[in-house]
C-alpha cells in the first residue's frame, strides 16, 4: 500500500495547507503612550544584541539600572504627542499597508502584519498564518536600506519561530530595496507632490535617515552605503536644480560615534548660516512614526525656528499612499513569482 492510498485514522486532526501568505513587518511600538508600556517595549528593543552590540554583562546593568528607570517617562511623553485615536501611528499605518496589500492581491494571498518588538509579534503571526494553511510565506521587512539592526534582526526573529515549528512553511524574504526603481520613482513622485503643495519654496531638502553607530559601517554593515545611494538616486529622479539636497542621520543615542552629519546639528547649522526655508523628508522610513512625527516634525521645526529659520515642513513618509501601495504591490508580486 502506497502512502497516497493509505486511509487516515479517524482521529487525524484537520489540516489546512496550500495557501500563500505575505507578512509585512516593521520595527515596533509600545502598546500605549505610558511609562509602563514604553519600559516593556524598550526592555525588549534595547536587549537585542543586533541593536546594542555591547556584551550583556556590561550592558544589562546600565539598561536595567539606569536607562529603564529614566527614559520611559520621557519617551512616553514623546509618544503621547503623536498618538492617535486608533493607536500608535506606526502600528496604524502598517496595518493600513497590510490591508491595502490584501485588497490588491485578492483572496489567493493571505496578508498579515507584525512588529519586531511589541505586538503583534512575528512568531505569533507566523503561527496564525500557518494555522490558516499558509505553507509558503513571503516575509517582508519594510526597511528599504539593509542594516543588521533592522532587516537582520527581523529575519532572526522569524528564524527563531521556524526553529520551534514541527511543520515549517517555505519562506522567502523581501530584499532591501534602497535602489529599486519602483521605490525611487514612488518617493520622487510623492515628495514632489508634497513640495508642490507647500505654500513656500524650500531652499533645502534634508534627506534624514535613521542613524546607526559608526562602527557598524566599519564592521561591514551596508546601511550607510544604501542610504547614500538612495539619496543620490532620489535627487536625480526629482530633478530640481534650484533645490539643495543634504543627506543626514537622525536619532543618535548614547556616547558612541554615530554616522554623520547629524540631522539635529545640520538643522541648526543651516538656520545659523542663513537658510530660511527648509523641508525634511525621511526616505528610510516606510511609515510615519515617533522619529518622524515627534523628533523631526515637532523637535526639528522648533530647533530650526529658534536658530533663525522661518518656514519648515516635515514631509510625510510613503505610508499607505497610492504611490507607496503601488510600490509595495509591485515588489511583492515580483517576489511571489512562481507562487501565484
Amino acid at each position: 500500500m502506497t502512502w497516497q492510498t493509505q486511509k487516515l485514522p479517524g482521529d487525524h486532526p484537520p489540516v489546512k495547507s496550500g495557501r500563500v501568505g505575505v507578512l509585512v513587518t516593521n520595527l515596533g511600538t509600545p502598546d500605549a503612550p505610558d511609562a509602563k508600556s514604553v519600559r516593556r517595549y524598550l526592555a525588549e528593543f534595547l536587549s537585542d544584541r543586533r541593536v546594542v552590540e555591547i556584551p550583556p554583562i556590561a550592558w544589562q546593568p546600565i539598561l536595567r539600572g539606569i536607562i529603564l528607570n529614566t527614559r520611559p517617562k520621557k519617551s512616553a511623553h514623546a509618544y503621547s504627542q503623536v498618538w492617535t485615536e486608533e493607536g500608535s501611528p506606526l502600528a496604524v499605518i502598517t496595518r493600513q499597508q497590510a490591508e491595502g496589500l490584501q485588497a490588491r492581491l485578492g483572496d489567493d494571498v493571505l496578508v498579515r502584519w507584525a512588529m519586531r518588538y511589541g505586538t503583534p509579534a512575528i512568531g505569533d503571526v507566523v503561527q496564525e498564518m500557518r494555522d490558516e494553511g499558509c505553507d509558503r510565506i513571503l516575509f517582508a521587512p519594510l526597511y528599504p536600506q539593509y542594516s543588521g539592526a533592522t532587516t537582520a534582526t527581523a529575519v532572526d526573529k522569524l528564524a527563531e519561530k521556524l526553529g520551534a515549528m514541527r511543520w515549517q512553511p517555505a519562506v522567502r524574504t523581501l530584499p532591501p530595496y534602497h535602489d529599486d526603481p519602483t521605490y525611487i520613482d514612488a518617493l520622487a513622485a510623492d515628495l514632489s507632490r508634497q513640495l508642490e503643495a507647500l505654500d513656500f519654496e524650500p531652499e533645502v531638502l534634508l534627506l534624514s535617515f535613521h542613524g546607526v553607530p559608526q562602527r557598524t559601517l566599519e564592521q561591514g554593515d551596508p546601511y550607510h552605503c544604501h542610504c547614500c545611494k538612495t539619496a543620490r538616486l532620489l535627487e536625480a529622479a526629482m530633478n530640481r536644480p534650484n533645490l539643495r539636497f543634504v543627506t543626514t542621520f537622525q536619532s543618535r543615542f548614547g556616547p558612541a560615534k554615530w554616522l554623520e552629519p547629524a540631522t539635529d546639528a545640520t538643522i541648526e547649522a543651516e538656520a545659523g548660516k542663513g537658510t530660511k526655508r527648509m523641508a525634511v523628508a525621511m526616505p528610510g522610513f516606510s511609515a510615519d512614526c515617533l522619529e518622524t512625527l515627534e523628533e523631526i516634525a515637532l523637535g526639528g521645526k522648533e530647533s530650526f525656528m529658534e536658530a533663525g529659520g522661518e518656514r519648515f515642513a516635515a514631509l510625510s513618509c510613503l505610508n499607505a499612499s497610492e504611490p507607496g501601495m503601488d510600490m509595495l504591490e509591485s515588489m511583492v508580486r515580483r517576489e511571489l513569482s512562481g507562487w501565484i
